[in-house]
């Protein structure tokens, strides 16, 4: 009978499933997928182990384009074929980007005279001015593989220096960064697709050169007039509003947001209400939204000439050119690209009288953003905002659905308190709910990008959104009335508005739990991203397939391993966690961008720096070493630092070579900071890594067998060889050659002659 039962109903849930798949097409859910397929591929390129040739996505996609062509005859075959060829095209727009790119990236850090002209300049809240420079030419040493874009920080440059003016001075450059531990955000990448090929400092204060602007490229007097008008709008704004809030004030208008104080930036990241710092659908809909209302409201004084014409069509054609001339003063960012595309074909839609709030509209954004830029598809920014956009739009379809499927009586006659207590308590919902589901959607891709949350985002999102949405609207009422002089009250309202969002993001800050909550694994990330993309793009029953996707991902969240103790590419730092929250580290001042992102992903809360004792003092010595306590911290002698993990392992930093016997007796980890160094112990059990390996590799995680104390320690390097484009300059410093620090010979000494 149970056999004759399952007999029937997989008959049954098989019509069921492809009754349910046939609708979906129908409402045409494989144009949706299209965005996913084309991310599929981009993904697949960045993840290859090696760089292929161009030959390669061109035949897999001319192949797959011509058995999608005969397959035609074929429904599900078709489909399956459309799949794979925009998933080459995926990964052949990225190959394009790539070579596109071509970035010459700087091989080893050099001091050099730098002439170039300013592409843009930021006011950082130290004081210091980070401005990056088309470089002209280089001197003393010329290079003679020079990058073309750099990002260098000067203490002060000349008062009249604007973007497009040429500089020069004497400047020391340094190669683009790697991951600062492995699986982290790569730097070098980031850079190569911005076209920056080295960064660094001026050794003094820049001069300015003069020449004659008509030299300079039509395209270079454009977005040099563009980032002008920036600035000095964001000086306006800094001026008449003052203070942090003048900062923030700049951010939300024209998108510098470089002078932010530290604290503050800290307090919203705590409280989840960063998102109102970076451009993205929030302001584009607020400034959409506050165009077509005062222009309808304007409209609606005039009602003969409203009755008789398209005024909602004008007052979109209007908004569209806003938040297009947005997008630019604002600078154009992923997350400002993908609201701009959706809000441009949302009001397009008005225009032809469609449906405007479509997931068909994100999915449009999401196929030119890939397209024009695959590379953003790996980094924070493109996943967490088609994430929560995603989930927003699905929700609310969803939500459509089910009120529309009911019949509701009319709403009784309510007195004004009640009324207004309705629409409030309705606002209130609605902002908690988008919280929520936005929240939920991005939690994960936060969690694995940054390896934080925010436990108290929803109610800190509750308190700042009303806020945030009249400041909004002082801003664009300020905008509008900048060019007329007029604009100092709405900015002074502005910057009251924004008093009050910080006072309330650092109250909620103060009393947030930590946030740091270590590694995830990276299934666990891709199976909730299967889940998000059915939810979101399904209609019918089959969007319960999410279900099992999601609760795969949630139960091998913790299906990682924590490094054991990790070090940075430059054989400067180690780290280890010793215990109680605690993290030692190998220098007393240790980079402090490096260690807060080891901190958060080796859940530790303090830093504990080395202990250092001088030679004879009897307090340590080197042979003291096996009798340390597991979880020690770094004990410094005789040109040796000591450590001993929580399992027992001993740790030991070595800055010269010569020195690495001494710790070859009992240490099962030795990190020499010597790019001359190699293994001096030919021990197999000890696991010695240099400054070279270190330099051609990245920086390390090292894991300890705690089962075994005979097997070796294993280590995982952040860069892969043989190279990709965005790594091939790690080849050529002087440390990945194993050549010592450059020391400039010194002048022989004359000595004075007698006279005859």
């Amino acid at each position: 009978m149970r056999r004759q039962i399952g007999l029937i109903s997989l008959p049954r849930l098989r019509n069921s499933v492809a009754t349910a798949a046939g609708l979906e097409l129908d409402r045409g859910v494989a144009f949706l997928l299209v965005p996913v397929c084309l991310a599929s591929g981009a993904i697949g390129y960045f993840s290859l182990t090696a760089e292929p040739d161009f030959a390669k996505p061109v035949a897999v996609a001319a192949l797959a384009a011509l058995c999608a062509l005969v397959s035609r005859s074929w429904p599900k075959t078709h489909l399956c074929f459309m799949a794979v060829l925009l998933c080459a095209l995926g990964l052949l727009a990225a190959k394009v980007e790539m070579w596109r790119a071509g970035t010459q990236m700087l091989g080893s850090e050099i001091s050099t005279q730098v002439t170039g002209r300013v592409v843009s300049l930021d006011r950082m809240e130290s004081g210091r001015i980070r401005l990056t420079i088309d470089v002209t030419s280089t001197a003393r040493p010329k290079l003679r593989y020079a990058p073309e874009r750099v990002r260098l920080s000067a203490r002060k440059v000349p008062a009249d220096i604007t973007a497009g003016s040429l500089i020069t001075g004497y400047a020391k450059l340094l190669p683009p960064t790697g991951p600062v531990r492995p699986d982290s955000y790569d730097f070098s990448f980031d850079s190569y697709f911005a076209g920056i090929g080295g960064s660094g400092f001026f050794l003094g204060n820049p001069k300015l050169v003069v020449t004659d602007d008509g030299d300079m490229p039509l395209s270079a007097r454009l977005s040099s007039s563009v980032e002008n008008a920036r600035e000095a709008i964001a000086d306006h704004i800094r001026g008449s509003v003052g203070g942090a809030e003048g900062e923030i004030a700049a951010a939300l208008i024209v998108g510098v947001r470089a002078g932010i104080p530290d604290e503050i930036n800290e307090a919203m990241r705590r409280t989840g209400i960063y998102h109102i710092i970076s451009i993205s659908g929030l302001h584009m809909a607020l400034v959409a939204g506050t165009i077509m209302g005062l222009l309808r409201g304007a409209f609606a004084l005039f009602p003969d000439f409203s009755a008789r014409r398209p005024v909602k069509k004008y007052a979109a054609v209007a908004a569209l050119f806003s938040i297009a001339a947005y997008l630019i003063i604002s600078g154009v960012v992923v997350a400002a690209e993908r609201s701009f595309i959706m809000l441009a074909v949302m009001l397009i839609a008005v225009l032809f009288d469609r449906a405007a709030l479509t997931m068909r509209n994100l999915a449009i954004s999401a196929i030119a953003v890939i397209v024009v830029s695959p590379h953003e598809v790996v980094g924070p920014s493109f996943q967490m905002s088609f994430a929560a956009t995603a989930a927003l739009v699905g929700a609310y379809a969803g939500w459509s659905d089910h009120r529309a499927g009911k019949t509701r009586p009319p709403p009784p006659k309510r007195s004004l308190p009640g009324f207004l207590t309705r629409k409030f308590l309705l606002a209130a919902g609605g902002l908690a709910m988008t919280s929520i589901i936005a929240g939920s959607a991005t939690a994960l891709f936060a969690i694995w990008h940054f390896q934080r949350v925010s436990p108290l985002s929803l109610f800190a999102n509750l308190a700042v959104m009303p806020i945030v949405s009249v400041v909004m609207f002082l801003g664009v009422a300020s905008a509008l009335l900048m060019p007329f002089g007029l604009d100092w009250p709405a900015l002074y309202l502005m910057g009251k508005g924004l008093t009050a969002m910080i006072a309330i993001s650092g109250w909620i800050s103060e009393r947030s739990p930590v946030d740091g909550v270590g590694l995830i694994s990276q299934q666990s990330v891709l199976l909730v991203t299967i889940a998000l993309v059915i939810a979101t793009m399904a209609t019918t029953w089959l969007r319960l397939a999410a279900l099992p996707f999601a609760l795969a991902g949630l139960l091998t969240v913790s299906d990682t391993r924590t490094p054991d103790v990790l070090i940075s590419e430059d054989a400067r730092l180690v780290a280890l966690p010793i215990g109680g929250g605690e993290l030692a580290v190998s220098r007393a001042r240790p980079n402090e961008f490096t260690v807060d992102n080891w901190k958060r992903a080796l859940t530790s809360e303090t830093i504990v720096v080395p202990e250092i004792f001088t030679k004879g003092d009897g307090q340590f010595e080197i042979a003291d070493a096996p009798e340390l306590p597991p979880g020690s911290p770094f004990y410094c002698t005789s040109g040796v630092c000591l450590a001993k993990h929580t399992s027992g392992a001993i740790i030991a930093y070595v800055e010269d070579r010569k020195d690495t016997w001494k710790a070859c007796g009992f240490a099962e980890l030795i990190v020499i900071n010597d790019a001359t160094a190699y293994d001096a112990c030919r021990n197999p059990l000890v696991l010695v890594i240099t400054k070279r390996q270190l330099a051609r590799k990245g920086s390390a995680a090292v894991f300890f067998d705690r089962q075994s104390a005979t097997t070796p320690a294993t280590v995982i390097f952040a860069v892969d060889r043989p190279y990709r484009p965005w790594h091939t300059q790690r080849k050529f410093s002087r440390e990945a050659r194993g050549l010592p620090p450059f020391k400039r010979p010194e002048k022989p000494v004359v000595e004075p002659q007698l006279p005859q």
